[in-house]
């Protein structure tokens, strides 16, 4: 017997969610992947200081964060991790190809101790860079040390949603048993990695400890995966209005979703 093929396609597995990659390659998400990078462009964008201003930006030099807010017109302190500085940043869907110079840093990111104090408005923290931190706090409290009062910080982490059902994926029940209880959720990757998984209010809580003031915390992405590669599998010129309908839908700091996006001030 031959199966039928489904009019719609099925759920995403965490195996084909967990590469953040973004470009598709081996992966039946590129559709997803496109608007998640179209979402995290727009979310940038709407979050960025309205008047040039000093950003430090600290996602590792794979993203594409740095080059966003250079071509916004900010000055912008790039770090790249030695063990990456030789991969640029790249232009982004929406930005013509271009991208705008930075200036980089080859440095670690997860200490900040090259940097004076309150030196920077702003901070941004993507490509889930204080997940592979493991040591979190000793990171955020660098972050409100090179702010100016008032500076801000945008910061991209995975979820406690994630890191649970990598730990059911590989079959650790035991591990999976003691999160409802644990302060600090590890998870170990296939490829011998680990991360830092957050519920929404661990995240809260880490950032109030260093001195910030939370603005808002909510899930990269409500919308889900099977959904998107469904609308763009339909209709391909549809991004632009999933997109629009993402940034428009209400803010909930529930931990859903494989990453949290949060926006924190220093008091």
């Amino acid at each position: 017997m031959h199966s039928v093929p489904s009019a719609r396609p099925s759920e995403p597995t965490i195996a084909s969610l967990r590469d953040t990659s973004g470009d598709g390659s081996g992966d039946s998400l590129a559709r997803y992947w496109t608007f998640y990078e179209a979402v995290a462009d727009a979310q940038l964008t709407r979050w960025l200081p309205r008047r040039p201003s000093r950003v430090l930006d600290i996602s590792g030099g794979q993203g594409h964060s740095a080059a966003r807010a250079a071509a916004a017109g900010h000055t912008v302190l790039e770090v790249r991790d030695p063990e990456r500085r030789g991969r640029p940043a790249q232009g982004r869907p929406g930005g013509a190809g271009r991208t705008a110079p930075t200036v980089p840093l080859v440095a670690d990111s997860g200490t900040l101790s090259y940097l004076a104090d309150g030196c920077v408005d702003a901070v941004v923290a993507e490509n889930r860079v204080l997940s592979r931190h493991l040591a979190t706090e000793a990171t955020i409290t660098e972050i409100a040390r090179v702010l100016r009062p008032g500076g801000r910080v945008l910061l991209c982490v995975d979820s406690l949603t994630l890191g649970m059902a990598l730990l059911a994926e590989r079959n650790y029940w035991a591990h999976l048993s003691d999160v409802p209880s644990a302060e600090v959720v590890l998870v170990p990757w296939p490829d011998g990695t680990i991360t830092r998984s957050f519920s929404s209010h661990q995240l809260r809580e880490l950032l109030a400890d260093a001195g910030l003031e939370v603005e808002w915390i909510r899930p990269r992405t409500v919308l889900s995966p099977s959904t998107v590669e469904h609308v763009l599998g339909e209709s391909p010129r549809a991004l632009q209005r999933l997109v629009r309908t993402e940034m428009g839908a209400r803010q909930t700091d529930e931990s859903l979703g494989i990453h949290l996006l949060a926006s924190a001030r220093l008091r």
